[in-house]
């Protein structure tokens, strides 16, 4: 049981894999309902980000592999399928660039840190912003869910609020690396 947390990371990561394919494949094959097979997997990927933490936890399994790792599942994760929705055109440029400044940004905070000496745990913001990808990503997967319901409208604001969450967690790390240097 305590490599249980490490598999579900990486199981994450593989899973990017075939949800990714499914979804670029989805305007081919729209008789197949690849969008909404890629987003019942992209959900259980993501489900596997709270399981991981939990049973590592759980089973004081926790290892600076897994910490390593888990951001870093999340981000394959999520920029993968962003990147193929910038693709089709369903979200911004600037979505992309600021997700990926940011993380790249965080990573060498968090590499800086660490050969510093020091650990910077997970900021509540920075979590508060991949539950909140978590849930947008999908309202943008899937073309119309109804007629009447506006899924991608409701994805993409979702996106731009995770967006603002994502700098804000991002000066967050920056501060607390320069705080935690300066004691």
């Amino acid at each position: 049981m305590k490599k249980l947390p490490l598999i579900l990371t990486v199981a994450r990561i593989f899973a990017t894999i075939p949800v990714a394919v499914l979804l670029l494949y989805s305007d081919s094959y729209p008789e197949f309902y690849f969008d909404w097979i890629a987003v019942v997997l992209f959900y259980a990927a993501s489900i596997t980000d709270y399981y991981d933490g939990y049973f590592a936890r759980k089973y004081n399994a926790v290892t600076n592999l897994g910490k390593f790792l888990d951001p870093v599942a999340d981000k394959i994760l999520v920029m993968a399928i962003l990147v193929i929705l910038l693709k089709q055109g369903l979200v911004d440029p600037w979505m992309v660039i600021l997700f990926l400044t940011r993380d790249t940004l965080v990573g060498g905070i968090r590499a800086a840190a660490s050969a510093d000496g020091l650990v910077i745990p997970a900021q509540t913001t920075g979590k508060w912003k991949a539950a909140l990808q978590m849930i947008a990503v999908p309202f943008m997967m899937v073309n119309e869910i109804h007629p009447y319901f506006p899924n991608q409208i409701i994805g993409y604001g979702l996106l731009w609020f995770s967006v603002l969450l994502s700098l804000i967690s991002g000066w967050d790390y920056f501060k607390l690396y320069l705080d935690e240097k300066k004691s």
